[in-house]
């Protein structure tokens, strides 16, 4: 009899998360780690990254984290190359960091042509890079691996500006163009590497509970079916099921994790 809980381990198996450092990245490391994986985190922030191992290793979970910068685009390529040099085999690729500038959170009609282009470099072209250049490892190793691209609700449909009524908080429209391109080059990837045996596909969050305006929060719980914003873990879940074997079958696919937000 087929053990289908077994299906979700990842035991044997290294997983590689790209701004593990982050709200919801930490989460997916943890899961990833608890599910047996050799987790890898690449993030820049050293500090952050020496109190995480900490926490994680009173609850006796181990991980290593490496300094690595995405939004060098020119050098993501080597230093791929590297990464996969030094470990051998990569079964899992996460790319979930959120790199943007310091003007990040502007109105459409405010956003600069050099915001946009630098933002645009910073978050779509380098997680559309890593999964070519991953895949094309995992290709070249006869890896039967799997790319996990962390887009958004907003990569799928337009955002409903009343829930920003009352706050200064409003939808960047970069994040969307970015977002939007992430989930269709995921759709294309997929198609390109399914013969090999690589599955590649998209995660979209909805909003995340994380100490956000209280208007903010009681407006975003109207609109959404479930009443709530969405919790760091549950995410997390969701991406430990598209790395495990139990998503065997399951690529080029867009998953949402919205509470239902984008159902109506």
């Amino acid at each position: 009899m087929k053990d289908y809980l077994d299906s979700f381990k990842l035991t044997g198996k290294t997983a590689v998360v790209c701004g593990g450092l982050g709200l919801l990245g930490k989460e997916v490391s943890k899961a990833f780690a608890q599910a047996g994986a050799q987790v890898i985190i690449l993030d820049i922030n050293e500090d952050e990254g020496k109190k995480f191992q900490m926490d994680l290793s009173r609850q006796n979970l181990v991980t290593e984290i490496i300094s690595f910068d995405i939004t060098d685009i020119y050098n993501i390529n080597n230093n791929v190359q590297a990464l996969f040099s030094e470990k051998g085999s990569i079964q899992i690729w996460v790319n979930l960091a959120y790199p943007r500038t310091k003007d990040w959170g502007k109105s459409l009609t405010d956003v600069n042509i050099n915001s946009w282009q630098k933002n645009v470099d910073m978050h779509l072209n380098s997680y559309c890079l890593l999964t070519r250049e991953v895949a094309e490892l995992m290709k070249k190793k006869e890896i039967l691996g799997t790319i996990i691209n962390f887009a958004s609700i907003y990569g799928v449909v337009g955002p409903d500006f009343e829930v920003y009524s009352g706050t200064s908080m409003t939808s960047d429209p970069t994040y969307a163009a970015i977002k939007g391109g992430i989930i269709a080059f995921c759709r294309h990837s997929a198609s390109y590497y399914g013969k090999y045996g690589i599955r590649i596909n998209c995660l979209c969050p909805g909003g995340i509970l994380d100490s956000q305006n209280p208007v903010f929060i009681a407006n975003y719980e109207r609109r959404t079916p479930l009443r709530r914003l969405g919790r760091p873990e549950e995410v997390a879940m969701a991406t430990l099921f598209l790395a495990s074997d139990a998503s065997s079958y399951i690529t080029g696919a867009t998953v949402m994790v919205d509470g239902g937000w984008t159902c109506i």
